[in-house]
């Protein structure tokens, strides 16, 4: 591979910048896979984050709002891809709680309904089971689960 300046690495990831939200983590490893020098990557961070091409805190915003809208995850699964992303905690604590629990319940409600015309289940007890699990597995909370299905007690689920 040919040898990648640091202005070209520069031009390269404002490019990558305009066209969508990026944070520092993705960034950096573009610059590693182009082993550029280690103080290289740190000045073209540096002058990335100056002039705003990459602000985590706008990242996760957005990277919230389309996984929850477009992907139907819930808080945890979310969580859980920040923190993969290296996310600061802060900014990832203060992004999620802007998030209310209506914004997880209109989007587990039609996932819901959706998943329950296609699951077979003797009862329906083991249909709610089945839910729950379902729903677990997209990283939504038992609360959240519980507002959508109707499942009283919690001991029930773990029966």
């Amino acid at each position: 591979m040919k040898e990648i300046t640091e202005q070209e690495a520069y031009l390269r990831l404002t490019a990558l910048c305009a066209q969508a939200e990026h944070c520092q983590h993705e960034m950096l490893e573009k610059m590693k896979k182009w082993e550029l020098a280690d103080e290289a990557q740190a000045r073209v961070m540096e002058r990335l984050i100056k002039e705003r091409y990459v602000d985590d805190e706008r990242y996760a915003r957005a990277f919230v709002m389309d996984k929850i809208r477009y992907n139907k995850w819930g808080r945890r699964k979310v969580e859980q891809a920040l923190w993969m992303k290296r996310i600061d905690k802060g900014i990832q604590e203060r992004v999620l709680s802007e998030v209310d629990d209506e914004e997880y319940v209109s989007a587990l409600r039609p996932l819901l309904k959706q998943k329950q015309r296609s699951t077979k289940a003797a009862s329906d007890y083991e249909l709610r089971q089945k839910l729950i699990r379902f729903a677990l597995s997209r990283g939504f909370g038992f609360d959240i689960i519980r507002q959508c299905i109707g499942v009283e007690d919690e001991d029930e689920f773990l029966d």
